[in-house]
């Protein structure tokens, strides 16, 4: 087994190499692992206390930096090294203040895990969510270096609990602690032999409340609303807004924000091409201009989550892809969010479809008919609204529960 994960790392670097002459993504990818050695020879203080997170994406990111940033407050002279696998979180976060050092997580192989983890020689490893790296954990687990995940998940059909996952469960015998999201997660590792395992929620909530707390303001988004009410599309896709564009001729009363997930100026076209009313783009109009629009494109990024307030109501990007964005930032606000039909990963979204705060929808006549609702029938509003926002006030804690066991361990 060993071997072909080994192939199957290497074959995926053939790939990248290939599809980066084509493919900015991977060429981020790419290019960001060059010289990614000098690099931390010559940034990572040695002798220093580094405490090293690792996150896949961007969504890992905002899970895991709660737990950094308590960290940082308990242990002020430790540092932190952050590392991520994909360009969409490298290249949003790589000058987040919260890290002393950013980089790109050199691919996992047996040469690659031991020469890291000599060269940073870090005092424990967070990993978020969904990171299992064979070779980097084998190397931790042979140093004796605290290793914990954080706001992990489980599901009854990953590969670890099926009578074939014998090799992949040896994954997870190098974490010190498992910090889960939920009693089901508990159980499924139970019944594999782990008992290292804290329920302790999901960390997002404690992000995205003090998030909504110290919001932004901001002046192009306020003289679009007006006293209209207001539907934001946020990290939408393609499919998400052929879904939602055709029908907001219906909604003549409803304003519309749409901040899409890749801020591409073909996707910004095309989204401005396919709009049935006046569109305006963020960073080609003013506050007297865009009160005449009924569709904004924002098509920059770090605003979404502060645009959030501004909602009566928030469409959730990705469902119709591999997997929704992010329901709590809109959650955090009051406000009921609707998405795609792919939310199954994600126990908030079920959560909040448990408590009719949180909808999915699969096309654009049931888009339709919740809208209707949600705009014409107060008393359904109103209950939406109100079950939102005690969810996400629900979950908040969970960051200290697990700084509390790492401070003590």
């Amino acid at each position: 087994m060993v071997f072909l994960y080994n192939l199957s790392i290497r074959v995926y670097w053939v790939l990248v190499i290939l599809a980066a002459a084509f493919n900015t993504k991977a060429k981020q990818f790419y290019r960001g692992r060059k010289g990614i050695w000098e690099r931390l020879k010559s940034q990572v203080e040695p002798n220093s206390e580094i405490i090293w997170v690792h996150c896949s994406s961007l969504g890992e990111f905002e899970q895991g930096r709660p737990v950094i940033e308590a960290i940082k407050q308990n242990k002020p002279n430790a540092k932190i090294l952050l590392t991520f696998f994909s360009p969409s979180g490298y290249e949003v976060r790589k000058n987040y203040s919260g890290a002393d050092y950013i980089f790109y997580l050199p691919l996992d192989t047996h040469s690659n895990a031991r020469r890291f983890i000599k060269m940073v020689n870090p005092a424990m490893a967070i990993f978020i969510k969904y990171e299992f790296w064979y070779h980097y954990l084998d190397e931790l687990k042979k140093k004796n270096i605290p290793t914990y995940l954080v706001s992990a998940i489980f599901r009854p059909d990953q590969i670890f609990f099926k009578p074939y996952g014998s090799w992949y469960r040896k994954f997870l015998q190098a974490f010190t602690y498992f910090f889960v999201q939920n009693q089901q997660s508990k159980e499924l590792l139970a019944s594999i032999g782990f008992s290292n395992v804290v329920v302790t929620g999901d960390t997002r909530f404690d992000r995205v409340v003090r998030v909504a707390a110290d919001v932004k303001s901001i002046p192009i988004v306020e003289s679009f609303v007006g006293n209209h009410k207001v539907l934001v599309a946020g990290s939408t896709w393609p499919k998400d807004e052929d879904v939602l564009l055709p029908l907001i001729n219906k909604f003549p009363e409803l304003k519309v924000v749409i901040v899409p997930h890749e801020v591409t100026e073909s996707h910004v076209n095309d989204i401005l091409s396919k709009a049935p009313v006046r569109a305006v783009r963020f960073t080609n109009t003013n506050t007297d201009d865009v009160k005449q629009a009924g569709i904004l494109v924002v098509d920059t990024i770090g605003l979404l989550s502060s645009i959030y307030r501004y909602g009566y109501v928030a469409y959730i990007g990705g469902g119709f892809g591999v997997g929704i964005h992010n329901t709590l930032e809109a959650a955090a606000y009051g406000i009921p969010v609707i998405f795609g039909p792919n939310y199954q990963k994600f126990q908030e979204a079920k959560d909040l479809i448990a408590c009719k705060a949180g909808f999915s929808i699969k096309t654009s006549d049931e888009l339709s008919d919740l809208l209707n609702l949600l705009l014409f029938d107060k008393n359904f509003y109103q209950a939406s609204a109100s079950q939102a926002k005690k969810i996400v006030n629900s979950g908040v804690g969970a960051t200290q529960k697990i700084v509390d066991i790492i401070a003590f361990h």
